[in-house]
């Protein structure tokens, strides 16, 4: 008995709400499919036979009053009830069948039956039905259905068997598409939520790494105004009261004027050095690939290393936050490998790629032990700024490196399109 009810639901599923879902001609169709049909058959019954006027408007209109009165009428929470849809199918197919009788042109009305009988459930009483409409739709016109099978029992048997298993194919098709299409208007709902939400989630990460980023910037000046700029203004003030206590001394004093003009300009400098840190000046008016161009040919030409670049992938407008925190990152590593590696080649790659963006420096200087370099927790910018401002995006960065064998610096960041930008 389970595998029957199986099969059933395979073959017509219940949608649970009482409609079935498998019926392809829903809508309009339902409604007016009927009268239409009806209204077709009369008037070429009554242009084209010779059958009396008066009784062929009569039967039509008893099957006009049957269907208003058992489809049209019949409130909505009624119209799928098992009984209801028994009942109008029974008036429906006998009302076609005394027209078709009637007049042979009434077989078209009859077609109507076949879309009752694909509501009536279980599956076993919808196929019954789809034979009922088929045997009496050929039999008719040949005498009747008693006439037609006593006469050639297996011709008609043959003719209304694929029929009906022609037909009801055709439900069955029509509910694996039904399904299939509403299982993938439902996985597609899925994904453009989940793509909605991934969006949503890469805005707030941007916004965030945005706002520690500039926590961070403000940080890192203040600790390069402690360190530098105050420091240096100290040395002028120290500077010039010594001047003033050597006005008695011309070569003293101006020997403290000297220094002190000297701290002066050195501290200009620095400051304009912090300006120009507090944004990715190459990226203003460049592309990514451009900017690591000129960073890396400026680079070169200061420090006498002979540097690679190239970018391999399809190169693409990013998230600025992206974008400038691969370039922060290649500054800071070829700062790092001015400083330490003694390098006299390195290579600096930009890789595109599906959802990926990676950027590569690697050097032949001496390297150095990673288990020995200065931890997240010791303060420094170094691997670990470039670390956490990585993090910050979701993203990577990989360090190797030994004594003698050169160091190789990896960032990678989701590759969020310009279009995120918030």
């Amino acid at each position: 008995m389970r595998s029957w009810i199986r099969w059933q639901d395979s073959l017509w599923p219940s949608s649970g709400d009482g409609e079935s879902p498998w019926r392809p001609w829903g809508g309009w169709v339902e409604w007016f499919l009927p009268y239409a049909l009806l209204s077709l058959s009369t008037v070429l019954s009554l242009l084209i036979s010779g059958q009396d006027p008066a009784v062929t408007l009569g039967l039509a209109g008893l099957a006009a009053g049957w269907l208003l009165v058992s489809t049209t009428l019949v409130p909505s929470r009624w119209a799928e009830h098992p009984v209801v849809v028994a009942v109008s199918f029974t008036g429906l197919v006998t009302a076609a069948a005394v027209l078709e009788a009637h007049d042979t042109v009434f077989l078209i009305f009859m077609i109507t039956g076949f879309f009752e009988a694909m509501r009536l459930r279980p599956a076993p009483l919808a196929l019954t039905g789809i034979f009922v409409v088929s045997a009496l739709i050929n039999t008719i016109p040949n005498g009747g259905p008693l006439s037609a099978f006593a006469d050639q029992p297996a011709l008609w048997t043959v003719v209304t068997l694929v029929q009906t298993a022609a037909v009801g194919g055709g439900g069955l098709v029509s509910a694996a598409m039904a399904r299939q299409h509403a299982e993938r208007k439902r996985v597609l709902d899925e994904l453009a939520a989940a793509q909605e939400e991934n969006a949503g989630l890469q805005r707030q990460l941007l916004g965030q790494a945005r706002e520690t980023g500039i926590l961070d910037e403000r940080q890192r000046l203040s600790q390069e105004i402690h360190d530098t700029l105050a420091q240096g203004f100290t040395g002028i003030i120290t500077q010039l009261e010594a001047a003033a206590a050597a006005k008695g001394d011309p070569a003293e004093w101006q020997r403290h004027v000297d220094t002190a003009m000297a701290l002066a300009r050195e501290n200009l400098t620095a400051a304009r050095r912090s300006v120009r840190a507090l944004g990715p000046q190459p990226l203003a008016a460049s592309t990514l690939p451009d900017a690591l161009d000129e960073v890396s040919r400026l680079w070169s030409g200061r420090t006498g290393v002979e540097i690679r670049f190239t970018t391999t992938g399809t190169a693409r407008a990013l998230h600025p936050e992206i974008e400038a925190t691969l370039l922060r990152v290649t500054q800071e590593a070829l700062t790092n490998v001015e400083k330490h590696a003694a390098a006299t080649i390195v290579g600096l790659t930009l890789s595109y790629m599906a959802d990926q963006v990676t950027v590569d420096v690697r050097d032949d200087g001496g390297g150095f032990d990673p288990g020995a370099a200065v931890s997240p927790g010791e303060g420094g910018f170094g691997v670990p700024g470039m670390r956490a401002r990585v993090t910050r995006l979701a993203g990577t960065l990989n360090l190797e490196s030994e004594p003698g064998g050169g160091t190789a610096v990896s960032a990678n960041l989701p590759a969020i399109a310009l279009e995120a930008r918030t």
